[in-house]
C-alpha cells in the first residue's frame, strides 16, 4: 500500500531528465535563448499602465501598475500571483477595486511568467531568486513600505520575504502582508499526502490538472481546480488562455523547494499578517489555511462561496472587501 500511494504522489513532483538530456537543454538555451521575454497578451484596462523592472541580472520583470486616483497616505499594495499566472490576474479586478479606495497598485509576473524575462535555467527560480526580486522592485521602485498580497505559492514566496525581514537591509521593511489561498509554510507536500489518504479521486484530478498541466485543455478541469461552479464559461475559456501563456517555467524545482521547507520562524514578527482561504478551494484544504494562521499565530478567515482562484472568481468582491476592511485598520 506505501508504495503504491508513493507511485500515485508521484505526479505531483516533476521528475528530472536524464543529466545528458538536462545538459543539452542547458545548451540550447545559452546559445538560442539569452533573456528572452514570455509573451502573455493581456489587454490593460483604463488607468493601468505596463512597465518592466530590470533587476540587476539584467532580466525584466513586467510591472502591471495602477495609481490610486488622488495622491494620499495609504501604503501601496504589491500582488504576488502563483502558478500558472501573471500580474493580469491582479488587473482584472483587483487592482481597480483596492486603486478606486486610495490605494498606489503594482502587479508583479515572476521570472518567466506573463511578460518577464525567461532565464536560462530549467525553472525559473527558488523562494530566494523570488524573494530578492520582490525586494529589489520594492527597493528601487515603491516610494513607502508596501502591503504584500500574495496568492497560492506567492503566498509562500511572501511567507519567505516576512522571514527575511529581520536584520537585512536587502528587503525593505513591509507595510504588512495578506496570504491569500496560500501555500502553508511546510509547502505542498502535506496536502498531497492528504488528498491521497482522504480524498483519492481529487488527488488524481489535482494531479492532472497542475502537475501534467491537463488544466490548460479541459474547461471542466480547469474550472473544478481554480473557479466556482456557478463560473461563466466564456470567462473560464479567457482565463484558460491567458494561464496557457503565462508560465514559459516552472516557478521551482518543487523537489528541491520542499527539501528547503519550512520557510524560517520569524519568533518577534512585528508585520501585521492577514491569512484568508476560500471555502471552495480545490487546491489548499482547511487544514492547510489552518498550518498557516497557526505559524503566524493568527485567526484565520475562510471566504464562503469562493474557489482558489479569489481574485478572478466569480465572486471576487468578497475577499477584495475583507482585505479592504483589514486595510483600512492598518491606515490612519
Amino acid at each position: 500500500m506505501a508504495t503504491a500511494t508513493l507511485a500515485a504522489a508521484a505526479p505531483f513532483l516533476p521528475t528530472p531528465p536524464p543529466a545528458a538530456a538536462r545538459a543539452r537543454t542547458r545548451s540550447r538555451r545559452r546559445t538560442t535563448r539569452p533573456f528572452l521575454r514570455a509573451a502573455c497578451a493581456y489587454a490593460l484596462q483604463e488607468g493601468q499602465s505596463r512597465r518592466f523592472h530590470r533587476l540587476p541580472c539584467g532580466l525584466d520583470l513586467e510591472v502591471i501598475a495602477q495609481p490610486a486616483p488622488a495622491p494620499g497616505e495609504r501604503p501601496p499594495l504589491v500582488f504576488v500571483h502563483g502558478s500558472f499566472h501573471a500580474a493580469w490576474c491582479w488587473a482584472e479586478h483587483w487592482l481597480p477595486f483596492f486603486s478606486r479606495a486610495g490605494f498606489p497598485c503594482y502587479a508583479l509576473s515572476l521570472r518567466a511568467q506573463g511578460e518577464s524575462s525567461v532565464p536560462q535555467e530549467e525553472v525559473a527560480g527558488t523562494l530566494e531568486t523570488h524573494t530578492g526580486d520582490i525586494a529589489d522592485f520594492i527597493q528601487k521602485e515603491v516610494p513607502s513600505p508596501p502591503v504584500l498580497i500574495g496568492h497560492s505559492f506567492g503566498g509562500l514566496i511572501v511567507q519567505q520575504y516576512i522571514s527575511r525581514l529581520q536584520g537585512s537591509e536587502l528587503h525593505p521593511k513591509l507595510a504588512g502582508a495578506v496570504l491569500v489561498c496560500s501555500v502553508p509554510p511546510s509547502g505542498n507536500s502535506g496536502l498531497v499526502w492528504r488528498y491521497l489518504l482522504t480524498k483519492p479521486v481529487a488527488a488524481v484530478k489535482v494531479t492532472l490538472s497542475l502537475a501534467a498541466k491537463a488544466y490548460a485543455n479541459s474547461l471542466s478541469l480547469c474550472k473544478e481546480t481554480f473557479f466556482s461552479p456557478q463560473m461563466d464559461d466564456g470567462l473560464v475559456l479567457r482565463y484558460q488562455a491567458l494561464m496557457k501563456e503565462s508560465s514559459k517555467l516552472p516557478l521551482f524545482d518543487l523537489r528541491k523547494l520542499n527539501a528547503a521547507l519550512p520557510v524560517p520562524s520569524v519568533p518577534d514578527n512585528t508585520t501585521e499578517i492577514l491569512v484568508m482561504g476560500a471555502s471552495n478551494d480545490f487546491i489548499v484544504d482547511s487544514e492547510g489555511l489552518s498550518e498557516t494562521s497557526r505559524f503566524y499565530g493568527v485567526q484565520p478567515v475562510c471566504v464562503e462561496g469562493v474557489a482558489h482562484d479569489m481574485m478572478l472568481d466569480c465572486s471576487w468582491e468578497k475577499g477584495a472587501e475583507i482585505i479592504l476592511t483589514w486595510l483600512e485598520k492598518l491606515t490612519p
